[in-house]
């Protein structure tokens, strides 16, 4: 009895894991929500991918230097919008997703990222 107790009492004690809630979207799926027009559309990749091509209507905002991400997003977003999150294969999207997600947003990312995108024959821009 007392050992349960304090098994129960360590593991309490330790924090939480909050887990981040964000969709990733397989590529039909993002088209679709694309369509809304209350979707706010980031390109999370790096001014030179984004230069390169990009989905039309998408803001770049460069994920990699994530204090920077954050004050760019927050003076960009709406957080009353839902925010639609891309970049080339889906790694930095994740990750951008969890930063959004922390703040608030309503996220909803590319699974396979850009490069997905383009190979089914998606919108691009330069």
């Amino acid at each position: 009895m007392i050992f349960s107790f304090l098994l129960a009492s360590l593991f309490s004690c330790q924090p939480k894991q909050q887990r981040e809630a964000y969709t990733s979207l397989a590529v039909d799926e993002f088209a679709a929500l694309l369509a809304r027009p209350d979707v706010q559309r980031v390109d999370v990749r790096t001014v030179a991918e984004y230069s390169e091509g990009h989905i039309p209507g998408s803001l770049n905002i460069n994920v990699l230097d994530e204090a920077s991400f954050l004050r760019v997003a927050q003076s960009t977003l709406q957080t009353a919008h839902p925010v639609a999150l891309y970049c080339r294969s889906g790694k930095r999207s994740k990750r951008a997703a969890q930063l959004l997600a922390r703040q608030g947003y309503r996220v909803y990312e590319l699974r396979e990222g850009f490069a997905a995108w383009r190979a089914s024959g998606g919108e691009v821009v330069r």
